[in-house]
């Protein structure tokens, strides 16, 4: 799914239950394939301002993943790859328009990237001031960006790059 116009919304707590609802359909299809189910990204952060895409990460053991694909598949997602991104694989979508738009990626239990979002997300779950600014400065680089989403993304790195560093003290 290709972001062509970039929209941040304030804070919507239907974000927890669009989740649930993908999730649910995750559950029903995956089973025990999937260790968890992951609410990642912005929109799984109380109070933060985000693009409204609900962000899913799907924790496997490795040696499952043909099986994973091949279920992802029956149900209408397909397997893009890691898209340059080691440490997870991204699938794209038909047939959910009963959905939240959403981006689901799968993951090993021992990813590093899969390690990243969850203390990225935990970090801000916990810290209301890294919420408001990096809230703002994505309010301010969708407004100067609305049609180009690398610069939107560009724009916003350096308050992401302060949470990691954060993160390793």
């Amino acid at each position: 799914m290709r972001t062509e116009k970039v929209i941040v919304l304030p804070y919507q707590k239907s974000w927890k239950d669009d989740f649930e609802k993908i999730a649910q359909e995750l559950h029903a299809t995956l089973d025990k394939l999937a260790i968890s189910i992951e609410h990642v990204g912005s929109t799984s952060v109380e109070g933060l301002a985000a693009k409204p895409i609900i962000d899913i990460d799907v924790v496997i053991s490795s040696e499952d993943f043909p099986a994973v694909v091949k279920g992802l598949a029956a149900i209408g997602y397909q397997h893009e790859g890691n898209l340059g991104i080691e440490g997870r694989d991204a699938f794209t979508y038909s047939g959910k328009e009963h959905l939240q738009s959403h981006h689901l990626y799968v993951c090993p239990e021992n990813s590093l990237e899969l390690k990243r979002h969850l203390a990225f997300r935990d970090y801000l779950r916990t810290h209301p001031d890294a919420v408001a600014t990096y809230g703002a400065i994505k309010i301010k680089a969708a407004q100067l960006f609305p049609k180009d989403i690398e610069s939107y993304m560009a724009y916003k790195s350096s308050v992401i790059e302060e949470i990691y560093k954060e993160l390793k003290e």
